[in-house]
């Protein structure tokens, strides 16, 4: 869908406001760790090797600031800008939701604030769509910086792109529900509520919830792919971030504790998610791969009127 060039001013100005918010918590922890590689192992999920301090943020954080970035480049200049709006803002209010029962006033005012901003983000994006064939107001047809009609992604990619996402998902959610009927009630609540026997960072989105949140993601990005629609490009780049984030993360994990000695020989379960974190990471990589090339642009519609007239049947002399 396109959007009016004030709904693109208002969609850039509101992801910098929260890729500020997302930032300045990032200085902050990296003030708080230093120039050390330590706050990076981290995110990755390794708590044991320093028990102070602890980091506010996780590696969801760092991703949604690279997100924010290039959607409030992308709501100036591209014809995916309603499009990429409205799914970062629907995975803002998604992955920050949990925060409104997190502990720490300071973390609730932050939540509260990015929650107002992601449903702003939304809003914007509903609200300032243009009418099918017609020019964003205030801008000349043919403008580059505001191509109306959004390109369909090549039927390669899309399709490539697609079983990728597919996989993870049904990945993920079997994962899920393995936990789910593997560990106690109480911690299997815990996993998407944020319970204290998890000890998670301040802004950490509880892990369960951000399974459910991927997986939902990456289907829809899998179900977009599959039926090539316009805004299957934003939706697939946002979900194979993610998913490479999160793979990311799984195998620095499982690199770390293959570094320590005291790190018993793995089960078969062990051994099958650190596979499942590597396929996350290249899938995730080879998804952003894919749909990072523009798709096949389709012809704008010139009404008829515009057309310029018809020779009439019999000629007059000298015509």
């Amino acid at each position: 869908m396109t959007v009016t060039r004030t709904a693109r001013l208002t969609g850039a100005a509101l992801c910098a406001a929260l890729a500020l918010v997302t930032l300045v918590w990032l200085l902050r922890d990296l003030a708080t760790f230093g120039p050390t590689a330590e706050l990076l192992w981290y995110w990755a999920g390794d708590h044991g090797f320093r028990l102070q301090p602890t980091a506010a943020t996780t590696l969801v954080d760092p991703l949604l600031l690279a997100a924010y970035a290039v959607t409030a480049v992308v709501a100036l200049r591209s014809p995916l800008a309603g499009s990429a709006m409205a799914v970062t803002g629907l995975t803002t209010l998604g992955l920050r939701l949990p925060g409104l029962w997190a502990s720490g006033v300071e973390a609730l005012v932050g939540t509260m604030i990015v929650l107002a901003l992601g449903g702003a983000l939304v809003v914007t994006a509903a609200a300032g769509r243009e009418p099918a064939g017609r020019e964003p107001a205030g801008r000349a047809p043919g403008d580059p910086a505001a191509p109306g009609t959004p390109d369909r992604p090549r039927t390669g990619p899309a399709v490539t792109a697609g079983v990728l996402c597919a996989l993870a998902g049904l990945m993920w959610a079997a994962w899920e529900i393995r936990w789910a009927t593997l560990l106690p009630v109480e911690y299997t609540v815990g996993r998407y509520t944020g319970g204290r026997s998890l000890l998670l960072p301040t802004l950490a989105v509880p892990p369960g919830w951000l399974n459910a949140v991927l997986v939902l993601l990456l289907l829809a990005a899998a179900g977009s792919a599959f039926a090539r629609a316009p805004h299957t490009r934003p939706l697939g780049l946002l979900a194979g971030l993610l998913l490479a984030g999160v793979g990311a993360g799984g195998t620095a994990a499982a690199l770390r504790q293959s570094w320590h000695t005291y790190v018993p020989e793995q089960d078969i379960y062990s051994l099958a998610y650190d596979i499942g974190c590597g396929y996350s990471l290249l899938a995730g990589l080879a998804v952003l791969l894919l749909l990072a090339r523009p798709g096949r642009r389709r012809t704008p519609y010139r009404p008829v009127a515009a057309l310029p007239p018809a020779p009439p049947a019999h000629r007059p002399p000298g015509w």
